[in-house]
Order: structure tokens, then C-alpha cells, then sequence
């Protein structure tokens, strides 16, 4: 029998005991055929996430997703690794269930906001280290924020990210230090009184000066005061709530042996051939989202040139151009998954459902060697979140989790 039956056959008998009773079929894509099961496979309700999962960023999965392949395609030890990490789910996941991880993405907001859930500092550590921060809370921003911040909120703001700043680039950044530029970075703005922010969009979607501007016309608001020093330590105690010593021995352990990469996913030349066993990622969705301009303050508060970053990610109109740098992505893939080892790669429908994503991602990831497995469509309802975006069924924006599964065969 070919090996890729043998495979093939496993990874039905996943489908059916992870979901019973779905909706199978066999179809063709680009001359191959493939199985593709609808069905409830994951759900929010089946496995609470971990509260250090809960910082926002756009477009990002939950963590259900990647808990369902970790632990189904893979053992204690292996490892894991995401190439378009976001806010680093994925390897978070994997940390917890006691797996090494690697990650990469262009955007370096990435690295600051994955790494530090790995070294976990104590709250008190967390508390000092906040304390010996000069307040400055007449400092002002060389930018207008005042449509975001209170001015003495907008001192506080200003006087940390100077410190932060000042401590990457002396080299004497350490673990608190990059708690609470994470936790910061996390809580510019918001649509609550947990937020440095005046009322605004959720904390993944920072809109622009102008269009606050209208909305605090709108709602007829002033930015108050708010004390970010007592906001971080909030958020701290509310990110760690439901960890165990166990896991957080697991993530430290993790994150000393991790790759934390910043760059073209094409290129991963620190992660070594045939080392990886599972991949499971999210690429940016065409144009479907814009990553910058959704982040320009997040980008502002760590001092990283957002167009910089803008030319680097892969954001396009052009199916073509995005298939060509997911070629480019699939060929990496192939150098450092070990034979035997898998990718789950997870797209969507743009564009009203016009472009399914899995049917252009099954024939670029045969091409660089893999033998696609199956096509999971996981159904769930919309998020809260993704009707403020103005995502829904059949509109702009993904519709379900489609996710197409490869094997690395001998």
C-alpha cells in the first residue's frame, strides 16, 4: 500500500472520532483529489483557553484551533512551529502542552508580544519594577494623542516607552521589562475602563486620530485619567489567573529552548532542516486586513517603523502575488518538517466567499512536497468581535476555520 494511503486513512479515523457526525466529501482541486469533512470539530465551549492566551490582535485564532492538531499529530517534546506567529497562539498552545516551539513573523510586535508569556514574572517583581519607573506624567507625545488620552495618562505613556526603548536599545531589557512593555503594548486602547484609552475600538483595531476624534463627538466623551501603572498590574493578575506551576514550568522550559524569528517566512535559515513536526499557521489573507494600520500605535509605543513593516509583510490584492509568496513559505516548510511530520495550514473566504483560500493552498502545497491529507471546515458561530469589524457570513472577511492538512511523506 502506498505510504500516502496509509496517512490518509489515519487522519479520516481523526476526523470521525473528533467528530462523528459531519458532512464528507470527496472533490478536486487542481487534478487532486481530496477529502474535505464539515463539522464542528473545536469549539470555545469544548476546552476553556488558558487565560494567558488573552491578548488581542487581529484576525488571530483561537486557541482551539492549534490545541486540536498539537494534540492529536504530535508528543511530548516536539516541535511546533508558526511562521505567521500574530500574537503568538500557536506556540503559546504549545508551550502549555509541554512541546519546544519556533516561531517567525515579519512584524516584530510578534516577538514582543509572544516571548513574554514564556518567563512569567511574579506580580510583585512586576509591581517594583513599575514603581522604580519615573511617572513623567508631563510628558507629551511627539504625536497628537489627545484624542486617545488624558494628559496626564499621556505622561505616563510617554515616560514608559522612553524607558523601554532606552532599555532595548542599552541591551539591559529583561524579563519584567518585557512583561510590561507586552501588557502595555496590549492595553493602549480599548472599548473598556481596562484600557489606558478613551473609549475606542476593541484593543486588536487601533483606529486613527481623525476617526476618534469623530467618535468621541459621537458618544460625547472626554478621555479621563487613567492610572496605567494599576491597569498593568491588573491585566498581569488577570493573564496569569488560571495557571498552574506545572504549565509554567512548561512555558519557561519552552520559551529557553525556543526561536523567537523576525522576518520573511521564506527564510528561516535558524531553524534547522527536518526539526520540525508540526506547523500550524495563518498567513494574512490577501488585502483582508490591514496589519499596520490596525497597529500604527501598538508600533509607535514599541518604536518600530510601521512601514517598514508594511513592506515586508505579505498583503496583496493579487491572488497570484499572494500564491507566489505562499510557494515561497511551503518550500521552507518543506526543508524543516521532519518526514512523518504535518502542517495545518488555515484560510478562508475573502471577498464574499468569491475566493476560497484552501483550493488555491492544497495545489502550492503539493508542488513543494507535500501530499495534502484532507481539508477540515470547522463551523462555528461569528465572534462578537468579528461583527465590530464588520465581518459576517457571506460579507468581507472569513467565513468558517478551513484548514488544509499536509503530511511530509518519505
Amino acid at each position: 500500500m502506498n505510504p500516502a494511503d496509509d496517512s490518509e486513512t489515519a487522519f479520516k479515523n481523526l476526523v470521525l472520532r473528533s467528530c462523528p457526525f459531519h458532512d464528507g466529501e470527496t472533490i478536486d482541486i487542481a487534478g487532486i483529489r481530496i477529502a474535505r469533512y464539515s463539522g464542528e470539530f473545536w469549539t470555545s465551549a469544548q476546552r476553556k483557553a488558558s487565560s494567558v492566551h488573552e491578548i488581542s490582535y487581529r484576525a488571530c485564532f483561537k486557541p482551539q484551533l492549534p490545541h486540536f492538531f498539537i494534540k492529536n499529530l504530535t508528543g511530548v517534546g516536539s516541535r511546533i512551529y508558526d511562521p505567521f506567529s500574530g500574537r503568538g497562539t500557536t506556540v503559546i498552545e504549545a508551550g502549555l502542552l509541554g512541546r519546544q516551539i519556533a516561531s517567525n513573523d515579519a512584524n516584530p510586535l510578534s516577538r514582543i508580544l509572544t516571548r513574554p508569556r514564556f518567563f512569567i514574572p511574579a506580580e510583585k517583581q512586576v509591581a517594583a519594577r513599575m514603581a522604580e519607573i519615573p511617572a513623567g506624567t508631563g510628558e507629551r507625545a511627539e504625536i497628537d494623542l489627545s484624542m486617545f488620552y488624558d494628559q496626564k495618562t499621556e505622561g505616563e505613556i510617554v515616560s514608559l516607552r522612553q524607558y523601554l526603548i532606552n532599555q532595548e536599545e542599552t541591551g539591559r531589557i529583561d524579563s519584567v521589562d518585557s512583561w510590561i512593555r507586552m501588557v502595555a503594548t496590549s492595553r493602549l486602547t480599548g472599548h473598556s475602563a481596562g484600557f489606558f484609552s478613551v473609549y475606542t475600538l476593541p484593543p486588536n483595531q487601533a483606529v486613527s486620530p481623525e476617526r476618534q476624534v469623530q467618535i468621541n463627538k459621537r458618544r460625547k466623551q472626554v478621555p479621563e485619567y487613567r492610572n496605567i501603572r494599576d491597569l498593568i498590574l491588573r491585566k498581569t493578575r488577570s493573564l496569569v489567573r488560571d495557571l498552574t506551576p506545572e504549565e509554567r514550568t512548561r512555558l519557561n522550559n519552552a520559551g529557553k529552548s525556543g526561536l523567537f524569528l523576525t522576518g520573511d517566512s521564506g527564510s528561516t535559515a535558524p531553524i534547522p532542516d527536518e526539526s520540525v513536526s508540526l506547523t500550524v499557521t495563518s498567513p494574512p489573507f490577501l488585502d483582508t486586513v490591514q496589519y499596520v494600520k490596525d497597529n500604527w500605535l501598538r508600533c509607535w509605543f514599541c518604536g518600530i517603523d510601521a512601514a517598514a513593516v508594511e513592506r515586508g509583510l505579505t498583503v496583496t490584492r493579487s491572488l497570484a502575488d499572494w500564491c507566489k509568496a505562499m510557494g515561497s513559505t511551503f518550500r521552507e516548510l518543506f526543508r524543516i518538517t521532519l518526514t512523518g511530520g504535518y502542517v495545518a495550514f488555515e484560510v478562508g473566504e475573502v471577498r464574499g466567499g468569491s475566493i476560497l483560500l484552501d483550493e488555491q493552498v492544497l495545489p502550492v502545497g503539493a508542488a513543494a512536497g507535500f501530499v495534502p491529507l484532507g481539508i477540515l471546515v470547522n463551523l462555528q458561530q461569528f465572534t462578537k468581535t468579528s461583527h465590530i469589524w464588520g465581518i459576517g457570513n457571506n460579507e468581507s472577511g472569513t467565513n468558517t476555520n478551513r484548514i488544509v492538512v499536509f503530511r511530509k511523506e518519505a
